[in-house]
């Protein structure tokens, strides 16, 4: 039996809107549940919100709301933006639910009888768009001489009374972790960049905040609530039944991957295992610290900025498929890169409706045609033998690829066999053997019709339903039946006109 898999998104902040860069996130780590599935694997997929802390009361403040109120409108649009792009979570989580509050109580608790929490007075630099803090030489002065983090976002000077965690003492035993498991930060680039950040030493974490309530209370210290990033990472055990443990925690835990973008990687690499070691728990498996979509012109898509691509808008434009196909064909899984509507309908209708799109219906519709839609088996002679060798080998390399979040260049094999299933057709030319050969027409007509099953097969986890309608055709033929009149799966596409002119 295949062991069992355990995959996660960073939780959304949910206050504003959803934009393409949250569905991008949910659709990676979607496709990767679907490849493991397909596997045969069990899979847990969770994904979800985190709904306290200051940015999150500041943003409810500002429209009149209470933060629950907040939190459980825009909770439900993220809700929406998963169901709506087929993004197949086990759990959609969030950070006000009570079974979280429990676990997150559990934690600290864990970390306070390790004696790994103590009180003191911070005084420091805060991002409150960040959610972090960040020390005086980390900062960066702009032309204006305000000071900023790394990311470009303001800070203030924070000083109150906090609670704080000995991150400084996990210096080492994190190092060691990174030594024995070169795996546990992807890509490349992001561990050498957390490996960076830890040799240069570790100062102990505030976390806790007084100077605002918008939180889970510290056990103990009701005017304490705690660091929004404690409560937010420890939704991961939160998602498997911790502290009670139970069937879900032991087939899951410890998480095979959370898949975050590369901007919160410290905190999911050298908080989060910190917390975990102090709490007495296993490690996730893997961090992978994906790249960022940028806007026309370079820029990081981000609510701030105001530059921020409506991710449902697009699906309704051109298919919710095409766009989980679009981003994750376009960008390489990792970097940043830039993404737009005339270059997803360029890349959709070249390969989905051109390619694969084509080779199905053409297949389909000469199999009704010539044979009654009743579908024969594939051919015995070499070029057919070769050809699903082709496919085989596309598919094999699509999984090999994927394995790796390899996803662009797991579709590019892929497409590679489609192309070879197209050149088969052109030198095959089935039409022209009806009159003189019609048992060499049926036979490749078979042989393409198993090809396209083949295919459909492995895009699945990247097209689910387009697929799944596809193989339904076909399937529609199995057993002698006659299969229906196939209709187009991937239809070209138009730019939309707003964005043409």
């Amino acid at each position: 039996m295949p062991d069992p898999y355990y995959i996660s998104t960073a939780i959304s902040y949910p206050n504003g809107e959803p934009h393409i860069g949250h569905a991008y996130e949910a659709i990676a780590a979607d496709v990767m549940a679907r490849f493991r599935r397909a596997q045969g694997r069990e899979v847990f997929f969770l994904t979800g919100t985190d709904e306290h802390g200051l940015k999150m009361a500041q943003a409810a403040r500002a429209r009149g709301l209470e933060p629950k109120q907040l939190a459980d409108e825009m909770s439900g649009k993220f809700k929406a933006m998963c169901d709506r792009l087929d993004v197949s979570y086990d759990r959609f989580i969030r950070t006000t639910d009570p079974d979280h509050y429990a676990a997150s109580a559990a934690i600290w608790r864990a970390m306070e009888a390790r004696g790994d929490l103590y009180l003191d007075r911070y005084e420091g630099w805060y991002s409150v768009r960040d959610e972090a803090y960040y020390d005086e030489d980390e900062l960066v002065v702009g032309e204006d001489g305000a000071k900023r983090s790394p990311q470009g976002t303001p800070v203030e000077w924070t000083v109150e009374e906090s609670w704080f965690f000995r991150l400084s003492a996990y210096q080492q035993p994190l190092l060691d972790h990174y030594a024995a498991n070169p795996g546990f930060i992807q890509p490349e680039s992001r561990r050498n960049e957390v490996l960076r950040f830890v040799e240069g030493g570790l100062k102990d974490l505030s976390v806790s905040r007084t100077s605002f309530d918008w939180g889970i209370p510290v056990p103990g210290s009701d005017n304490h609530v705690m660091y929004v990033w404690l409560d937010a990472l420890t939704n991961y055990l939160t998602g498997v039944g911790y502290p009670g443990g139970g069937a879900l925690y032991e087939k899951y835990w410890p998480a095979d991957c959370h898949l975050i973008g590369k901007d919160v990687v410290r905190f999911h690499a050298v908080y989060w295992p910190a917390f975990l070691m102090s709490a007495d728990l296993a490690l996730p498996k893997m961090v992978y610290g994906h790249g960022h979509l940028l806007a026309r012109g370079g820029e990081k898509m981000s609510k701030s900025l105001g530059n921020t691509v409506a991710p449902l808008a697009m699906a309704e434009r051109y298919g919710v498929d095409a766009l989980r196909y679009y981003l994750l064909r376009e960008v390489t899984f990792g970097q940043d890169g830039g993404v737009g509507e005339e270059s997803l309908v360029t890349r959709c209708n070249a390969e989905l409706a051109n390619s694969f799109g084509n080779l199905a219906q053409r297949s389909l519709s000469m199999v009704l045609k010539n044979l009654d839609g009743i579908l024969p088996p594939p051919g015995e002679a070499d070029a057919d033998r070769a050809l699903l060798a082709e496919v085989d080998r596309g598919c094999a390399g699509l999984a090999e690829e994927f394995d790796r979040f390899a996803f662009a260049a797991g579709i590019d094999v892929w497409m590679r066999a489609v192309f070879a299933a197209n050149a088969y057709v052109d030198e095959q030319a089935p039409w022209a053997l009806k009159k003189t050969d019609p048992a060499r027409m049926a036979a490749v007509l078979g042989t393409l019709v198993e090809a396209v099953r083949r295919l459909a097969k492995a895009i699945q986890p990247v097209v689910p339903a387009s697929a799944e309608r596809l193989l339904g055709f076909i399937a529609e033929g199995d057993g002698d039946q006659a299969i229906a009149q196939p209709t187009p799966i991937f239809p070209r596409l138009e730019i939309a006109v707003e964005d043409a002119a």
